[in-house]
């Protein structure tokens, strides 16, 4: 892509996004991301209305009285985005999909004043944007995603995950956008939901459901390269291509709810900022927002 163009794609997406952010993104993120824990703020003399167990005693015996620990709430968030580049996602239009959720996500969170990071990964960790604030930074993460070739070929999101766990430090919020079509990942999985709150973004299309009726026909796969005779004008094929499809859609909703991971299945023929302003608006209600 040439610049110009990546200026003017770049361009394009802040505009849509903003606006949808302004309009009726942003008051959802808001209201179900209101900050994920509470910090100290200060001591301050004791009340018999306080709860005893938050006595500060170092403090009461150097000052001569009782003195208790306040806490507010953390109000600033982390969005940290694990974005699968793999040839699977980055290969059609799923990619374009997923620009527009990184795109979205990360001017809602800096519209809510958030940091907001990510990670894209392969079966490497391919590129690390650390979490900052501002509309600069926002953009940055969108000329990155634009302009991204991966180097390798397959899908680590057990890596990915690893790593983004261990580099978040405070509890934050963490979106996976990815077609899932990988596996061994459960485990980092679990072990991230446990510290953040975590949504996975399950990118597909149409051909992931259902294969197409057609003749004899030669498929690629993107990541290992093997080529696979199929054979589209058999009903029995496509039958069986899609119970195969529909048993590993309904295993991964069962792995997510197990794990306690929120989830959001997005196709490519779907509008992004709808499915996750009602994905937010779901949210609110389950918490009383």
């Amino acid at each position: 892509m040439n610049p110009d163009a990546e200026r003017s794609r770049v361009r394009g997406l802040q505009i849509v996004s903003t606006k949808l952010v302004e309009g009726i993104l942003a008051g959802n993120y808001r209201s179900v991301f209101k900050g994920q824990g509470i910090e100290f703020d200060e001591v301050r003399e004791y009340v018999q209305t306080d709860d005893a167990r938050l006595i500060d005693w170092n403090v009461s015996s150097r000052l001569g009285g009782v003195f208790t620990k306040t806490f507010r709430e953390e109000r600033e968030i982390t969005l940290f985005l694990v974005v699968d580049v793999s040839p699977s996602v980055f290969a059609d239009s799923r990619r374009h999909t997923a620009e527009r959720l990184l795109s979205l996500l990360s001017f809602a969170a800096i519209q809510n004043s958030d940091r907001a990071g990510a990670v894209f990964f392969t079966d490497r960790i391919e590129k690390w944007i650390p979490p900052r604030k501002g509309k600069s930074h926002a953009m940055r993460l969108m000329g990155d995603m634009l302009r991204f070739r991966p180097t390798g070929r397959g899908s680590d999101l057990g890596l990915a995950l690893r790593a983004s766990g261990e580099a978040l430090k405070r509890r934050g919020i963490v979106f996976i956008l990815s077609d899932f079509k990988t596996g061994g990942y459960q485990r980092e999985l679990l072990i991230l939901g446990r510290k953040h709150d975590v949504i996975a973004l399950r990118i597909s299309s149409p051909a992931d459901e259902e294969f197409p009726e057609a003749g004899l026909a030669y498929l690629e796969d993107p990541e290992t390269r093997n080529v696979l005779l199929s054979a589209g004008m058999s009903e029995k094929f496509r039958q069986e291509y899609a119970g195969f499809r529909q048993a590993r859609r309904r295993q991964w909703l069962r792995d997510c709810g197990r794990l306690g991971i929120s989830v959001v299945e997005i196709s490519t023929l779907d509008d992004p900022g709808e499915k996750l302003t009602q994905f937010f608006k779901r949210r609110g209600k389950r918490r009383g927002a």
